[in-house]
């Protein structure tokens, strides 16, 4: 379960922000002094990635990145005029607005992963392409594989130690389908 991200914790970061990026709209500066100054709306703010997914969403970006300037999305609508998104906040003040912040490095900031959350309106599969499924999948077959030949390996060894020469032949059995499995696995 995730903790939920506190007014203070959100203006903080607002604050932390304004001091140390310059924005290439100057509307977005007042956008968020406007949320910062208003913690009614802030409590419904959610920073995320991909906001363009989401019902309301903004993106904001800071100078040097090659993202927009600033965009609005609401249901299927996009527009980058900030006049127009920001009545839309004053209007809407208990709908939720997802926000996207674009800056340099900003996976690594650990003040924007202090209240960043994960984003609802993803898809599971949003970030995996095919070839990256097709490798899980395959190291997940290979994993299980090499656990199984571990687990009869050992069984194998309780066999002979106990005598049992038909427990023994059993194993010994699933042992060479599971190495030829892996094999098989491993070349594809």
């Amino acid at each position: 379960m995730e903790t939920p991200i506190s007014v203070n914790e959100k203006k903080e970061f607002v604050r932390w922000f304004l001091n140390h990026y310059q924005l290439k709209k100057r509307e977005s500066v007042w956008i968020l002094n406007y949320l910062m100054n208003h913690e009614s709306l802030l409590s419904s703010v959610c920073f995320v990635e991909d906001v363009k997914l989401c019902p309301r969403g903004m993106e904001i970006t800071a100078q040097g990145v090659k993202d927009p300037p600033f965009r609005f999305y609401k249901g299927q609508v996009m527009t980058n005029d900030a006049e127009k998104s920001f009545h839309d906040l004053r209007m809407n003040q208990e709908e939720p607005i997802y926000i996207q912040m674009n800056f340099e490095n900003a996976h690594q900031c650990s003040m924007y992963a202090l209240v960043l959350e994960e984003n609802p309106y993803l898809p599971k599969d949003h970030y995996v392409n095919e070839n990256d499924r097709e490798e899980v999948e395959q190291l997940l077959s290979i994993s299980l594989l090499v656990f199984k030949k571990t687990q009869l390996e050992s069984q194998i060894d309780q066999s002979l130690q106990s005598g049992d020469q038909t427990l023994f032949k059993e194993l010994a059995g699933e042992l060479m389908k599971v190495k030829e499995a892996l094999r098989y696995t491993k070349v594809e």
